[in-house]
């Protein structure tokens, strides 16, 4: 969708955060958001992609690296395009690849929409970051069902052995769950169980987001 396009819409945009812990379901509901409002009308950032650049780290060093601790992402940069999303201006995302922990070459570009949806674990632990949205999603999931979902990501989807997805679980998932996650908590408008699964709270989240987008054209 181009700025012209957007200029038919509501001005600024509607900004909604999806947070909760690593495997909770944060990208289910997401997708359901995406499917049920029209992605056309959605611009969709997710934090993963603002993940610092450790390319000029050594292999193993990179590996050993805190993922989950906030200072791993770029933030700022994410502040800044959710700024310019607000103003109408597309951005320039960076596409970060997690079996090397670098970014590539690669931007996707994303243009503005009626809608902005905003996705990661660390969202609402920022405030520079949640206090740009107009709804806070908090997923909420047990932590065995989120460590058997991640590790079963981590291993299909980012080439990670068994042995290196309990470690790091171990070592820096959990703690910083705790430490920076689960707290954020406080900080949602809507605690949603178990994800998308949750019928009845995804369709008062549509309908809230389709009132929205009627009051503001």
């Amino acid at each position: 969708m181009d700025s012209t396009a957007f200029d038919r819409f509501r001005t600024p945009p509607i900004v909604i955060g999806v947070a909760g812990g690593t495997g909770s379901g944060k990208t289910t509901v997401s997708q359901q958001i995406l499917e049920r409002i029209r992605p056309q009308q959605i611009a969709f950032l997710q934090h993963d992609s603002y993940y610092y650049d450790n390319s000029h780290l050594p292999p193993a060093e990179r590996a050993q690296c805190n993922y989950d601790h906030p200072e791993s992402l770029d933030t700022p940069l994410m502040v800044e395009h959710l700024l310019s999303l607000r103003r109408g201006e597309a951005v320039d995302v960076p596409i970060y690849d997690f079996s090397t922990h670098s970014r590539t070459a690669a931007t996707r570009t994303v243009f503005p929409a009626p809608v902005v949806l905003v996705e990661g674990i660390l969202i609402f632990s920022e405030p520079g970051l949640r206090d740009l949205m107009d709804i806070r999603i908090f997923v909420d999931t047990d932590a065995d069902i989120r460590f058997i979902r991640r590790l079963s990501r981590d291993i299909s989807e980012r080439g990670r052995s068994l042995d290196s997805v309990v470690a790091q679980y171990l070592e820096t998932v959990r703690p910083m769950h705790l430490e920076f996650v689960e707290p954020s908590k406080r900080y949602a408008h809507l605690i949603v169980p178990e994800g998308g699964r949750n019928q009845v709270a995804m369709e008062m989240i549509i309908s809230r987001i389709h009132k929205l987008l009627d009051e503001g054209g």
